[in-house]
């Protein structure tokens, strides 16, 4: 009786094993890997203490370039380092317009004041938007003057790029941001490609996938919800309702608790209309980073059919080039 217990759990084990190894499927061409470049080709900064309401341009590391976030150069530059796709920050302004950048308020990077959302298009084309970043705390603001008339509307960045794609993220809770992002592609139906997906606030996240057809994308709680139920039930092949036609988001440190990690993984989530974008390793603070360094690319799995998170397309772009 032991005996047939024993060779019962086995096969079970068994079976659960070839109904998840990636060593059964063949793995997808190599140069599938894409990358999702943050904010462009921009400045970085340490996460170490760092808050929501952190000005994060008083605390940018050495500039090695002049490129500013959330801009159409950054943008451009992204792109010929390899990008698939650009995140970038939404703001809609009292005059209808979308305002390409990334904090609430003005205060910490540009030379104005106030809430980034309530003030006209017409004054923040106008802002500097480099003012605010210095490297050495204060002594010195290298892009200062560098970035003056250089925030875009997001038309302006579809009609600049009209083949790229972008990753919308809604920096609010404002329900009117996913309406007239909705009325901007049914106006303008050539754009709808154009963006790959949407993120950020729970609520202009979730109605911009009610309002718009073929949409993907997710917020904090959607993450959590997909990642913890295939956990719960991936193990059986089920991929749950939370993980289907939408952006499947893993910290590369966690990427082996997947079921089928990694192709077997990409492929179900393929399948279920959704895709996978590999993060850098979550810290548990509350903060998630991309894969950054050269090194790092000993995180990305052989042949991964998926999206990269970066902060440095300039390191990573290349980089995974030459290992192409």
């Amino acid at each position: 009786m032991m005996r047939r217990i024993g060779f019962s759990i086995m096969a079970c084990l068994a079976a659960v094993w070839a109904r998840n190894s990636s060593l059964l499927v063949a793995a997808p061409e190599a140069g599938r890997t894409q990358l999702i470049a943050h904010r462009g080709v921009h400045q970085t900064f340490g996460s170490e203490d760092l808050a929501n309401d952190s000005c994060t341009a008083e605390r940018i590391r050495p500039p090695t370039h002049d490129f500013i976030e959330n801009t159409i150069p950054s943008m451009r530059a992204a792109f010929d380092h390899g990008a698939a796709v650009v995140e970038l920050d939404l703001h809609l302004t009292p005059d209808g317009a979308f305002a390409v950048f990334h904090d609430w308020t003005l205060d910490c990077r540009t030379n104005g004041t106030g809430v980034t959302g309530e003030t006209e298009m017409a004054r923040l084309r106008v802002l500097d938007v480099g003012y605010g970043y210095t490297a050495d705390g204060g002594k010195s603001h290298p892009l200062r003057g560098k970035g003056i008339g250089l925030m875009p509307t997001l038309d302006e960045v579809l009609t600049e790029f009209p083949a790229r794609r972008f990753l919308v993220n809604f920096k609010s809770e404002r329900r009117e941001e996913a309406q007239a992002l909705a009325r901007m592609l049914r106006a303008n139906p050539a754009r709808r490609d154009a963006i790959f997906g949407v993120y950020g606030g729970r609520t202009p996240t979730r109605e911009a996938l009610r309002l718009i057809p073929r949409l993907r994308g997710y917020d904090r709680d959607s993450a959590i919800s997909c990642l913890s139920r295939y956990l719960a039930i991936g193990w059986t092949g089920i991929v749950p309702g939370s993980c289907r036609n939408t952006l499947v988001v893993v910290p590369a440190n966690y990427a082996w608790l997947m079921w089928g990690w990694p192709h077997r993984f990409t492929a179900r989530m393929r399948d279920a209309g959704s895709a996978v974008i590999l993060l850098g390793p979550y810290d548990g603070g509350g903060f998630t980073s991309g894969l950054d360094r050269s090194d790092q690319l000993d995180l990305v799995p052989d042949g991964f059919d998926g999206y990269v998170w970066t902060n440095r397309i300039e390191v990573l772009g290349p980089a995974m080039a030459r290992m192409r």
